[in-house]
């Protein structure tokens, strides 16, 4: 006999989920946490960093208002104000989620668990059994090995900074990179942002990553693409001195490491088991979240499937429909829509052109750039960029990219579309909303080029 029939590592978004619907169903359920419950997303993730971009977004809205009238010139901005708010509402969401672990009857265990064999783990020296063991411990910012590497902070540590950066580099060209170079531009840092590629954001479609270097240069940030980042040393005046490859070397206050994150698999005693991970520690998992170890599981970042909260929460719910509902379900991982909340905000869903083009012989691409009907007033010259893959064999729409104002709201509607396999036809004959910048999605007409 087990002391539960599921015990879940890991109390983030995909844990939590996980733990909740499984002791509905009247499992005996406990789930340990080593840190803060609601994982990274609630603590140091999406939803502290939205409201940040929240905050930082002012100082364009302070400016754009004096083109409709409006006279705000003697604003001043507190760092401790918005963090400390930031922390009321963190510890918030801290306490819901442990009242829907408790209504649940989910066990709560505080502390870091590992695994001594495939039906055991030890927390806080005591050891529990379970007949299945679920792993959804996420992953950690990583910081590569380099002479000074211990002066840097992560996106864990930025949200609780005492004093906000006068100066400040972040080094990264992926998206938590760019949110950060605008949220502190935004905030009123000088902000420097090194990538050591030629264009930021590599994993999405081209057209954005190139869009967003020109607005992200034109709103203050000093952007610095191949750069490659030598040494770090720490200042008598505590400034941090960086030293580039090539010779330059400059000053800072903070300096930010945005450069990925891994699976955190670390002492978890994967070793004391027969589950495999792959090479960047990443556990290997079928289609229903069982590891090569029949009774242990695992789901969230740690899998390899894209690290998004929404998809961690579909991934638990899935597994309980699977293993405690009997009603077994894959998760379809085509067509996810995704946002970065940088300064415009861009979103996406679907094939980028690159991939659409390796993957259909016949592509059509529309496209759309334009200056907001905001901005007509305020004197900004942000522009809005809108895009949409076709494959003309079927006339259905593939992709659908933006970036400006919004574009995740915007995005998530027409992501149901996407996924419903929407065509050209129907994007075309559907009225838009005037006058809005998302009616431009149904009025493209003309193709700029077809292969």
């Amino acid at each position: 006999m087990f002391d539960y029939d599921l015990f879940v590592i890991g109390a983030g978004s995909g844990g939590v989920r996980a733990s909740r619907m499984a002791a509905a169903t009247g499992a005996r359920v406990a789930v340990a946490e080593e840190k803060y419950l609601g994982g990274t997303c609630v603590n140091v993730g999406c939803v502290p960093k939205k409201l940040f971009y929240y905050g930082s977004h002012f100082h364009d809205d302070f400016n754009d208002a004096k083109g409709f009238g409006w006279s705000a010139n003697d604003v001043d901005f507190d760092w401790p104000t918005l963090r400390d708010n930031k922390n009321t509402e963190i510890s918030r969401l801290n306490g819901i989620y442990q009242k829907l672990l408790d209504d649940a009857g989910v066990i709560t265990i505080n502390g870091r668990a590992t695994i001594v064999d495939k039906h055991t783990v030890v927390i806080n020296d005591q050891k529990i059994t379970a007949e299945r063991i679920l792993i959804a411990a996420g992953g950690r910012p990583f910081v590569p090995s380099f002479d000074g590497a211990e002066f840097v902070i992560t996106s864990d540590e930025i949200f609780y900074l005492e004093t906000l950066p006068s100066h400040a580099l972040v080094v990264g060209g992926g998206y938590i990179a760019v949110e950060f170079a605008g949220i502190l531009n935004g905030l009123g840092a000088n902000t420097e942002l090194s990538y050591r590629g030629s264009q930021l954001l590599k994993h999405f479609d081209q057209d954005l990553g190139i869009r967003l270097a020109d607005e992200l240069v034109k709103k203050g940030v000093q952007l610095s693409l191949e750069s490659n980042l030598e040494s770090i040393s720490k200042q008598a005046d505590d400034k941090l001195l960086v030293r580039f490859k090539g010779g330059d070397q400059r000053s800072y206050d903070q300096v930010l490491y945005a450069t990925g994150r891994k699976a955190y698999t670390a002492d978890l005693g994967l070793d004391n088991t027969s589950v495999e991970k792959r090479d960047d520690g990443t556990i290997i998992v079928d289609d229903y979240f069982q590891s090569s170890e029949p009774s242990i599981y695992a789901l969230g970042d740690i899998i390899g499937t894209p690290e998004l909260t929404p998809v961690a929460l579909e991934q638990g719910m899935a597994f309980v429909d699977t293993y405690f509902k009997s009603s077994p379900r894959k998760v379809d991982y085509d067509n996810i829509p995704t946002a970065v909340f940088c300064q415009p905000n861009i979103a996406t869903v679907g094939l980028t052109e690159f991939d659409a083009r390796a993957k259909y012989t016949d592509v059509q691409i529309f496209q759309s750039e334009f200056r907001h009907l905001k901005h007509t007033l305020s004197g900004s010259t942000e522009k809005t960029f809108m895009k949409l893959i076709v494959d003309a064999s079927t006339d259905k729409v593939v992709g659908v990219h933006m970036l400006g104002a919004e574009a995740g709201e915007i995005i998530q509607g027409l992501a149901v579309a996407v996924k419903a396999g929407a065509t050209k036809a129907v994007f075309d004959s559907t009225i838009g909303i005037h006058p809005t910048a998302a009616e431009e999605f149904v009025t493209m007409r003309q193709p700029i080029s077809a292969v």
